[in-house]
């Protein structure tokens, strides 16, 4: 993992599913899409990521389970929605392939409708499964770009440089690595909540065959509800 740049997102249950169902889930987007999933983070890229992917630089993706036990609204959120478009390193919008699902909670952690929400987009030649025995130091890395911070204790998802080791035992352990791939890191858009029937289908994802998955990722992503701006919900289409 000796390199100039490696991106690091630490992982757990999220919008109502179980880490497992998340990563089998991943792994049939990997299969279905020439080896490249999206995996939805919640914060916003570094501003190094568009040159790095217009320059096509190499950035080995490190994610790691979280330490502490998923929080409620992560094990049953009062809403869920599918994003189906986002924003390319070039500044175009464009939709999602129709192999990929990305999800998260329709709200945030203090009720409001949730507005943004972000994406991995990564790629592996090799079956992604959940391993252990791999330490990975995050204190031996700091934050890219300018200010160059130690890597705080509430980033979830942080595009990293090597630094000086401490020697501080590792907290961590590389329990899934892949790399980034296209535009990267991207911003989400065009978020549709799923209704009650979306949801129970929802619920089987992790249990779905390869040759399903296109099939269900396109039932998810258009029969379902779409928000307004205020919130409202719109009808099915």
């Amino acid at each position: 993992m000796i390199g100039k740049f490696v991106c690091w997102s630490r992982m757990q249950s999220e919008a109502g599913q179980p880490l497992e169902h998340i990563i089998a889930r991943k792994e049939n987007e990997r299969l279905s899409n020439g080896g490249v999933f999206f995996w939805g983070v919640g914060n916003a890229p570094s501003t190094l990521i568009a040159p790095l992917a217009r320059m096509e630089v190499a950035v080995p993706m490190v994610f790691s389970i979280m330490k502490g036990k998923p929080k409620a609204h992560d094990i049953a959120p009062a809403s869920v929605v599918a994003w189906r478009r986002y924003v390319d390193q070039n500044g175009n919008e464009r939709p999602l392939p129709p192999s990929i699902l990305v999800t998260s909670r329709g709200d945030s952690s203090t009720g409001v409708r949730k507005s943004k929400h972000f994406a991995l987009i990564c790629q592996s030649q090799e079956p992604l499964a959940v391993v252990s025995g791999k330490p990975f130091n995050h204190r031996s890395y700091r934050n890219a770009g300018v200010n160059g911070g130690a890597v705080g204790a509430s980033q979830v998802t942080a595009l990293l440089t090597p630094s000086i080791d401490d020697n501080a035992v590792a907290e961590y352990e590389a329990n899934m690595e892949a790399s980034l791939a296209d535009a990267y890191w991207v911003r989400l858009t065009d978020p549709v909540q799923l209704s009650e029937s979306q949801l129970r289908l929802y619920a089987r994802s992790g249990s779905l065959s390869v040759s399903d998955w296109v099939d269900y990722v396109s039932d998810i992503r258009q029969k379902t509800v779409r928000v307004s701006d205020t919130g409202r919900q719109l009808g099915l289409f």
